[in-house]
């Protein structure tokens, strides 16, 4: 039977269960990566398994987050990580050697290969053939030490591509085009396999920035093939040897998806899947409006696509470039695991050449590496860069997380990034819009929002062709590998105080006695609970990081959600969180669920709730219920008391439903237990710490 790539790779890894999708499947995990913002917790978490050493085939911590040095946090994260990771069998790569995305892609990357990463956006390693997963970093910390990573067997989502992309018209605009369809929200338990004669116009980098925004989709990954451009690439990298063709069978079938959307409220969306997919179906609408839209694949003409962009709000918000033509901009920053490669660069320093950035712009460049940074330094890109009036950043996360270059007050901020959810730049009620390296560098001349295709006809500048080098600059001097297992004993791990181990979790309650301690509406994302920017160098001392959960949508002069939960948990009271649709979108980040823990929430009630942030609430013993009727989210208000009897029993004995009582407002209402029996046992359990019986409260 004709198989996807995404089943195939699958099938080479399942240890538990069957390749049905829906059914939850054990997989085992080739290589693991962490970043420093949240693998200080994960190995944190892997020393306190007593595991005494790495056992998957490649482990890397990489430093790339919290590069700005304001007090002693980071560094000491720095020394710990460096330290810890060579004593337990990981490689180390060091500050400075770049975002851990572009540099797995260059020096670890392999096809057919299984990595799961700390950080949502692992799935960049998706464009090199990898079948690559974001997760909590207690689960990649029991994947390093062997364990099997546990995940529902996906859907795969058919995405065809044809043609070839026109001059100024870039691979971000693919990922745009399906944002556009499948938005943020619905496509929890989905793979994206990309395919057909349009992939062979795309270079790894241009696939990669494909694979890494298909986070922002919500599903669990991304892959293309592994084909002839591929094998270039790694060729280019000197790793020619790890490199396999890999690809979809001929004839095989992708999954036909369906999705709930409203008839009117996404009226666009449903446009463009009329537009884009193949088979499609829609239904009559149902009494509140919904209607239900089938679709076997979806088919993307790249002689036919036109630079777009996301809007301020959230990166399924898109539009055409042209629609906001001659609109002022202030900012501009090119950079972030999105588009930071040498041929990103490489385009913007060409189009610049010669050229000013407008007196009204501030322009800024990330190199996504240090082999990045050094290639365009020696080609003479970064003086082209230098001599534009850019500034030249260092190769890290930096204004991605909202680590500096926060847009002024009222000031419109463009980024070829890969998130644009309010306030995360740093700035209050922010303005920025999500566009390619190549939009980005048109409006950095021009001062105005411009359609890079304007530039050849305006000012005469054509599209820079950048040729594929035969060979990249490798250095592989700031990757520390790990001491021998015969010497690590001796070796010595780096523990300051502003390291403390993390708190464990609790059982669930047999009855929980709960109040809503706040109630937030749709698309709330993980920089919500848990904001990065200046707080996230808190982030190895829970106690202290978890004063800033949801520290965005606290009041002014009222008690703050720190507060509220502290002082309920002190009184032996249950924290509950009440959301709407697609709660917990965006980062992997472990700590909007650790922190809730730790200062004792004990349910989270949500329309939706997204798949990384479901496992990491899971992992930490705090019970994700669903609304079996979304209309009950209306009757709910932030102060309620909750009554959830036998809640325990319900979690241990497979219950599909709980009753929950509003002791405050009189009336029950259902709630869904959509959990695999190991998520019931982890709960049972306190978490997945205690469950593997070696952890510790």
């Amino acid at each position: 039977m004709a198989e996807t790539m995404v089943h195939k790779i699958l099938r080479e890894h399942l240890v538990e269960g069957e390749l049905a999708a829906g059914r939850e499947i054990g997989v085992r995990i080739d290589q693991c990566l962490t970043q420093d913002a949240t693998g200080t917790t994960a190995f944190l978490l892997f020393e306190a398994m007593q595991i005494p050493r790495v056992r998957c085939e490649l482990a890397v911590s990489y430093v790339d987050h919290n590069m700005a040095q304001f007090g002693p946090e980071n560094h000491n994260d720095h020394l710990y990580l460096q330290s810890v990771a060579t004593k337990l069998g990981a490689y180390h790569s060091r500050p400075g050697n770049g975002i851990c995305h572009q540099v797995h892609l260059e020096r670890f990357g392999q096809p057919g290969k299984t990595l799961l990463g700390s950080d949502s956006h692992t799935p960049t390693n998706g464009g090199i053939g990898m079948l690559a997963i974001g997760a909590g970093g207690l689960d990649v910390a029991v994947a390093m030490g062997g364990g099997p990573f546990y995940m529902t067997c996906p859907r795969v989502i058919g995405v065809e591509l044809t043609g070839s992309l026109q001059p100024w018209v870039a691979s971000k605009d693919i990922i745009f085009r399906l944002l556009s369809i499948l938005t943020t929200k619905g496509n929890v338990g989905c793979v994206v396999e990309y395919h057909g004669k349009g992939v062979g116009c795309l270079n790894v980098p241009a696939r990669s920035t494909c694979t890494n925004m298909g986070a922002e989709l919500g599903v669990t990954t991304s892959v293309f093939p592994s084909d002839d451009l591929t094998r270039q690439f790694m060729q280019a990298q000197e790793r020619g040897d790890s490199w396999e063709a890999l690809a979809a069978d001929p004839g095989a079938r992708y999954d036909r998806i369906t999705k709930m959307l409203h008839a009117e409220r996404d009226a666009v969306v449903i446009e463009n899947i009329r537009t884009y997919c193949a088979g499609v179906e829609v239904s009559k609408p149902d009494k509140n409006g919904f209607v239900k839209v089938g679709f076997d694949k979806i088919v993307i003409d790249l002689n036919e696509l036109e630079p777009l962009c996301a809007t301020p709000g959230s990166p399924d918000n898109i539009t055409t470039v042209g629609r906001h033509a001659g609109k002022r901009v202030d900012q501009v920053l090119v950079g972030s695991c999105t588009n930071s490669s040498y041929q990103d660069l490489m385009l913007c320093a060409g189009a610049l050449k010669g050229h000013t950035v407008h007196p009204n712009v501030e322009m800024g460049v990330s190199p996504g590496s240090r082999q990045v940074f050094t290639m365009i330094g020696r080609s003479g890109a970064l003086a082209d860069f230098i001599a534009a009036g850019a500034r030249v950043l260092e190769s890290a996360c930096g204004p991605c997380i909202g680590q500096g270059q926060s847009p002024g007050q009222d000031r419109v901020s463009l980024r070829s990034f890969n998130r644009n959810f309010s306030g995360r730049s740093g700035t209050k009620n922010d303005t920025v819009y999500l566009v390619s390296p190549e939009t980005a560098v048109a409006s950095a001349i021009t001062g105005v929002f411009t359609d890079p295709r304007d530039l050849t006809e305006r000012l005469g500048i054509a599209c820079p062709q950048v040729g594929w080098p035969e060979r990249f600059e490798v250095d592989d001097s700031m990757i520390v590998p790990p001491v021998p297992a015969d010497r690590a004993d001796r070796a010595e791990v780096v523990r300051a105080p502003t390291i403390v181990t993390p708190p464990g979790g609790q059982p669930v309650p047999e009855d929980l006695a709960g109040k809503i301690l706040i109630k937030v509406g749709e698309k709330i994302t993980t920089d919500h609970i848990m904001p990065a920017g200046a707080f996230l160098k808190f982030r190895s001392n829970v106690p202290e990081y978890a004063k800033a959960v949801f520290h965005p949508l606290n009041e002014p002069d009222q008690p703050t959600f720190h507060e509220r939960a502290s002082s309920l948990r002190d009184a032996g009271g249950h924290g509950v969180i009440l959301a709407g649709d697609s709660y917990g979108q965006g980062s992997s980040r472990e700590h909007a669920a650790l922190c809730p823990m730790y200062l004792g929430v004990k349910a989270v009630i949500a329309k939706a709730i997204e798949r990384i942030h479901k496992a990491n609430l899971i992992n930490f013993a705090i019970v994700p219920l669903l609304l079996e009727d979304a209309a009950d989210y209306d009757r709910l208000e932030e102060g309620d008391e909750l009554r959830i009897p036998a809640l325990a029993a319900a979690v241990r004995d497979g219950a599909e439903t709980v009753k929950v009582t509003d002791a405050s407002r009189g009336f029950d209402f259902a709630c869904r237990l959509e959990l695999s029996e190991r998520d019931r046992r982890t709960l049972a359990a306190g978490g997945k710490l205690l469950l593997t019986g070696q952890g510790s409260r």
